[in-house]
């Protein structure tokens, strides 16, 4: 038997066999994939560019041959020779299904944009910023006492502002003597001067003086989501904040996917270094062109990410990763010009700092955590976690600090959930389930009502709904576990065991429905038994992560937690608990740090001193590798169950009580409807 070929769309992960000589649009609206087109597929619009990936992909278990897609046709070089296509990229109405292929939808082609809710957070800096204006008055020339321009200029910065080793590039230098001339020998320079005892770098230079802006990025280089942060150098102000979707998702949603990518496909590390550098200067345009700066005026970006994501920027094969001892190629900051990263978008002679990473699995994103929340100078024990695909995980006070990284994957993003999908106007973000009707009620992006109110449906017909993103699942499966549809091991029950006809047949499983669509069209948004797997994988991981840190520093208990990254702003701390994604402790003692790892690396911009802080802090964190560690596999499966096999939650039972269900007695009354589970022979 013949079987049609796969394809797979990311960031979506939905997935489908087509017939070949099918469209890649018409897969994409068959399986509710998010791809624009407005033109009814004539090839004029260019709504629809997807870009297809080819090699081996272990995380999709396919391989992608060159010849997957249909040849490039005359509509395309058409479309191309008069308004421009990217490398790389096809037009979905065009290009047809020939073989297995992973396809990814650029955000630009999405109907529904994706929410990057990695805002900026409030936070008073104080301002010391690596990259300054200063003016100085210049000696003019003497014919008795010859010095060139440059030298006469340094003598002036180590008299008037204490720099005592100063240089500059050609650039600066072809431009010094029109500079002093024009400006009666009094000039302005843009000076960066980092932490180092290396020699301050002129930037640019002006004639006299040039009240002008100098502007830095804090660039928070995530699995999943790229966010940044144009920030004024003088106050630290926030300008402009904006985010997109890391590109490299199409060569696989989690670290070690990517990885494996680099590994079997030759050239494969440079594939997503490209595609990482190039949807850097896209976002660099945008947040320039949102605030009007002009691009010679962004002379340095400070950026965070996790040791995978800091390899591949920087054009290092994250191979070692991969493998036992995990090294890193460095652990130290690095500063740099944004020439060596490709970032044309910025000024010429800008330059790049990146924090230094913690461990093989613990990045610069959790040192930047760690900068924000400083867990060094914490007086009771706080464990600190930033929820990703990969999760980072800090435990300390001023006794000391330890970190690790744990593989919670993409479920937590909206990713390998049945009706999962990014945080976008339409997802379903806060769910409530009636424990006595069994009846649910939700919120969805960008509209502020519950979808039982008067006048919710009318309200939500401008986006539609359209699934349910990382919030909206967490809080499903915790509150399907307060509402008796779900027992300790994860089992969802059926419509006679729960008393609810929501909970409906599904294979062999059950699957609970939150919302039916499809008499308009729209989806049929469900909770699978495969969803639930997910999740539990998912925090079980978080959960086992903490307890090793717990184990390391000998303590059962933790006296305050804290959320960062977008899911600590937006899941509740209750449902957190039910799921046992975090230790017990009060629920007041549960607290939301925002983008602290953007936050972070905004404060590494804006203060030099502050560089020096976070260097130092991570030579003393203790690190603990999670892969190699034999305890971490007991405090995964137990951890499995909801909240959790042994340990206790007893602060969380002082505010829910949990039923007291089991789905599986007797042969599984949640596991296949009530009918005895047949045992194999042989």
């Amino acid at each position: 038997m013949t079987t049609d070929p796969l394809v797979i769309f990311t960031p979506s992960g939905k997935r489908g066999h087509f017939a070949k000589g099918t469209p890649i649009l018409d897969a994409a609206r068959q399986l509710g994939v998010d791809l624009d087109s407005v033109c009814g597929g004539r090839g004029i619009c260019s709504k629809c560019q997807v870009t297809p990936s080819f090699g081996d992909f272990p995380k999709h278990g396919v391989t992608v041959a060159e010849d997957a897609l249909s040849d490039w046709n005359a509509v395309e070089q058409r479309y191309k020779d008069k308004r421009g296509l990217l490398d790389g990229r096809r037009l979905g109405c065009q290009a047809k299904v020939e073989g297995d292929v992973v396809i990814d939808v650029p955000p630009e082609s999405q109907v529904h944009k994706q929410v990057v809710r990695k805002a900026a957070d409030t936070r008073v800096i104080e301002m010391a910023p690596a990259t300054r204006l200063v003016m100085v008055a210049v000696e003019e020339p003497d014919m008795h006492a010859p010095t060139g321009d440059f030298e006469r200029l340094k003598t002036a910065l180590a008299d008037q502002w204490q720099i005592d080793r100063v240089e500059a590039e050609l650039p600066i230098l072809t431009k010094l003597q029109p500079a002093l001339r024009k400006g009666g020998w009094q000039v302005t320079v843009a000076l960066h001067q980092d932490h180092s005892e290396g020699p301050a770098r002129i930037l640019d230079i002006w004639p006299g003086l040039a009240e002008r802006g100098l502007y830095g990025l804090a660039i928070d280089l995530g699995s999943t989501t790229i966010a940044a942060h144009l920030c004024d150098l003088s106050d630290g102000a926030v300008l402009a904040s904006s985010g997109v979707m890391n590109p490299q998702i199409r060569f696989g949603e989690d670290l070690m996917s990517r990885v494996s990518y680099a590994m079997m496909n030759p050239g494969g590390d440079q594939e997503m270094t490209r595609a990482v550098r190039e949807a850097l200067n896209g976002l660099i345009s945008d947040l320039l062109k949102q605030a009007e700066v002009p691009a010679e005026r962004l002379m340095e970006a400070v950026i965070v990410c996790n040791p995978v994501m800091h390899h591949l920027l920087m054009g290092i094969d994250p191979v070692e990763l991969g493998q036992a001892p995990f090294a890193l190629a460095t652990s130290d900051a690095l500063s740099l010009p944004a020439t060596a990263l490709d970032l044309t978008a910025m000024a010429p002679q800008a330059r790049i700092y990146a924090l230094p990473c913690i461990a093989g699995h613990v990045g610069a994103d959790a040192a930047a955590v760690a900068l924000s929340e400083a867990p060094q100078r914490s007086e009771d024990l706080a464990l600190m976690v930033d929820v990703g695909t990969n999760a980072e995980i800090l435990l300390g006070d001023t006794q000391g600090v330890l970190a690790c990284s744990s593989p919670t994957g993409p479920a937590f993003e909206g990713a390998q959930i049945s009706s999962g999908q990014r945080a976008a106007p339409g997802a379903i973000e806060r769910i409530e389930i009636d424990p006595v009707s069994k009846e649910p009620r939700f919120r969805i992006i960008g509209l502020d009502m519950w979808s039982n109110e008067d006048g919710f449906a009318a309200a939500a017909a401008a986006t539609g709904i359209t699934g349910i993103c990382g919030s909206g699942i967490i809080e499903a499966v915790a509150e399907m576990r307060i509402a008796g549809l779900l027992d300790p091991s994860g089992l969802i029950g059926s419509a006679e065991a729960t008393g609810t006809p929501r909970c409906i047949p599904d294979g062999r499983t059950h699957s609970y429905l939150i919302w039916d669509g499809s008499a308009d069209g729209g989806p049929v948004i469900t909770v699978t038994q495969g969803d639930i797997r997910a999740i539990q994988l998912a925090k079980s991981a978080l959960y086992a992560g903490a307890r090793l840190l717990m184990d390391q520093r000998g303590v059962d208990k933790v006296d305050r937690v804290v959320l960062a990254g977008a899911f600590g702003a937006h899941i509740s701390a209750k449902h957190a608990m039910v799921l046992g994604m975090i230790p017990d402790v009060p629920l007041d003692k549960v607290q939301s740090a925002g983008n602290a790892a953007g936050t972070g690396a905004r404060i590494a911009l804006c203060n030099v001193n502050a560089r020096a802080e976070i260097e130092k802090l991570v030579r003393d964190i203790t690190k603990i590798e999670t892969a190699v560690e034999p305890k971490f596999q007991d405090h995964f499966v137990a951890a499995n169950a909801i909240p959790h096999a042994s340990d206790p939650f007893p602060e969380l039972s002082q505010v829910v009580t949990l039923p007291d269900v089991n789905f599986n007695t007797g042969g599984g009354d949640g596991a296949e409807g009530g009918r005895r589970r047949r045992r194999r022979r042989g």
